[in-house]
This record gives structure tokens, C-alpha cells and sequence, in this order.
């Protein structure tokens, strides 16, 4: 499917990887409408998008109103709107609103627009920890925290508006992403914005747990890339692709990394394991070579660099936004 000249609606276009989706559609020649609550999301995200020609849409992904609005006429929607993992342990019940409650309100009302594709963006949480590696997508779904359980119910329910209501539904599952626009406050803060910022301010990275749990990073402009490439791709449909690097990554590795390509001698600091955390991931990327040729090329120590220099030339970002430490 060619996405160019196409009507696409992202809902949570505004977000950290989902303004990265949006840029790269717009790029391609597509007619994006972005829906998004800016509860987490930030309009300044849109920036260049919106300057060539997107438009957003404040509102609520499960204001159902909203939906039929928006996705009638729509050839695509690209659902992402979520709630965080962190924000998941301090309000289960929101979390399932938003990420299982508001996929089945999108998928149902993309079913009555009759679009030609809907693509549930999941995540590498719905797997849980490795039963094995690397993580195919027939790999159990065994998630370990509401939000995980969440993306999985979402992915279910893509999939049962398809068989029951003819919905041409594509799962993808993005694993851990970072690079520009990444959220270095609040419960969307992930640990390489975390960590480069306390070392920025002269303070110890602190890990939690031992450090050897592995994440899958993918630089985010190489994950949109795959999400899209994703959308176009019609062998997907009912289907569930990975989209990742494919290396597994521990998170004392990338504390070594951070602190070498900022010339620090700070040690780090270890404290008590996350609830929920876990322990591996790291994900077979063959389905998304050769269904969509889609391959990340950013290794995580150039990501890295990459990172640390647009922290370092962006002020305010930089010294002084350390958060207290707070496991969850």
C-alpha cells in the first residue's frame, strides 16, 4: 500500500515516538491528522510537521464521538495513544482505560469507517521477560505489569475486530527506543535521558536492580521508520512484526557507555529492583528484514554520542533537571 497522498490519523501523534511516525508520514506525502490529549504528548513535537500541512486534534482517544469524526474518509489510522508503564503501577485503572479500553473504542470506530488499514502500535512489554531469545513474534505473550497486560489485551482486541468485523488489522511491537524528544521528567522518563541527566548534574546514575537486565534500544527515527514501513506493508495484515536493532543491551552497559562518552568518573549507584521489571529483551528482527527490509543501523554507542550532543546544545536540557529517584 502506498501511503503517499493517503489520509493517515496517528492518535498520540504528539508523543515521543509517535511525532517521529508523524514527521516521517508527512515526509512521504501523506494527509496526517494527529489526535492527541498533550497529556504527555507536546504540540512543539508537530512543529515541522504542522508547518507542512498536518493538523492536530486535541482529544481524548476514547472520546468515541471524536473517532467517527476524524477516521471517516480515513484510509489508515496509526493507533499509539497510551498511557506509560511507569504511570501503570500507580494507576492500574487508568492504565487499562486508556491502553485496552481506548484501543477496542479506536479499533471499533476504525471498523465503522471502513479504513483500509489499522495498525495497533503494541509494545515489548506485552511479551514480558525472555522465555527465549531472541524474541520471535510467537514468543508467549506474558506481560508483567498492567501495561504490558494492556498492549497485549489491545493487540486482541485489533485482532478480533478483524475476524469479527473485517477490520485489515497489523500489530507491531516496538521494542526500547531513545534519541531526540525523549522524555527526561515525569513517568515517561526513560533511563538513558535519566541517566545522562544526574550525570550531567554531577550526581551518580542510579540503577535499580543489578544492572544486567537487557533492553533492545532502537534510535527512535530508525523505529518510526519501521512502524511506517510497517503500515504500508500489505503481507501484514493479521499479523504481528517486531520492530528493534536486535541486540540486547544490558542497562549496566549503557551506565558504562553514558558515563565514558561524558567523561565522568562518577560510580554508579545500585538500589532495589523495579516491581515488574524485566529481565530480558532482546528481539528476532527476521519478519521485518525480509517482510518490510527494514533494518536499524544506529549502534547504541553512535546513538548514544548522537544523544548526548543534542542534550548538550539543547539548554535548558542539560544540568540541573535531575528528579529525585523514585522507584516507580
Amino acid at each position: 500500500m502506498d501511503l503517499a497522498g493517503q489520509r493517515v490519523v496517528v492518535t498520540g501523534g504528539a508523543g515521543f515516538i509517535g511525532s517521529h511516525v508523524v514527521d516521517a508520514l508527512v515526509e512521504l506525502g501523506s494527509d496526517v491528522v494527529v489526535i492527541d490529549d498533550l497529556s504527555v504528548g507536546e504540540r512543539a513535537n508537530l512543529a515541522q510537521a504542522e508547518a507542512a500541512g498536518a493538523r492536530l486534534v486535541v482529544g481524548d482517544v476514547r472520546d468515541q464521538e471524536l473517532l467517527d469524526q476524524e477516521f471517516a474518509g480515513t484510509a489508515v489510522v496509526i493507533h499509539m495513544a497510551c498511557d506509560n508503564l511507569r504511570a501503570s503501577l500507580a494507576n492500574p485503572q487508568h492504565s487499562h482505560e486508556v491502553n485496552a479500553t481506548g484501543s477496542l473504542l479506536a479499533a471499533l470506530a476504525a471498523a465503522r469507517a471502513d479504513v483500509t488499514r489499522f495498525v495497533y502500535v503494541s509494545s515489548s512489554e506485552a511479551y514480558g521477560s525472555a522465555v527465549h531469545s531472541p524474541m520471535d513474534e510467537e514468543h508467549p505473550l506474558r506481560p508483567t505489569t498492567v501495561y504490558g497486560a494492556a498492549k497485549a489485551a489491545g493487540e486482541l482486541y485489533a485482532q478480533a475486530c478483524m475476524r469479527a468485523y473485517g477490520l485489515p488489522a497489523v500489530v507491531v511491537r516496538p521494542f526500547n527506543s531513545y534519541g531526540p524528544r525523549s522524555h527526561s521528567e515525569g513517568t515517561s522518563a526513560e533511563v538513558i535521558p535519566k541517566f545522562t541527566m544526574r550525570i550531567l548534574d554531577g550526581l551518580p546514575p542510579v540503577i535499580f536492580g543489578d544492572g544486567s537486565q537487557t533492553r533492545d534500544f532502537t534510535w527512535v527515527e530508525e523505529t518510526a521508520q519501521g512502524i511506517v514501513a510497517a503500515s504500508a506493508c500489505d503481507e501484514l495484515i493479521g499479523e504481528a512484526v517486531n520492530i528493534a536493532f536486535g541486540r540486547g543491551v544490558s542497562i549496566r552497559e549503557i551506565c558504562g557507555l553514558l558515563l565514558e562518552i561524558l567523561g565522568s568518573e562518577l560510580e554508579p549507584e545500585f538500589v532495589g529492583g523495579r516491581p515488574g521489571d524485566v529481565d530480558e529483551h532482546y528481539a528476532d528482527t527476521r519478519k521485518a528484514r525480509s517482510l518490510l527490509g527494514f533494518r536499524a543501523e544506529v549502534e547504541i554507542r553512535e546513538g548514544l554520542e548522537r544523544y548526548v550532543e543534542l542534550v548538550q546544545t539543547q539548554a535548558p536540557l542539560g544540568a540541573g533537571r535531575s528528579e529525585p529517584i523514585r522507584n516507580w
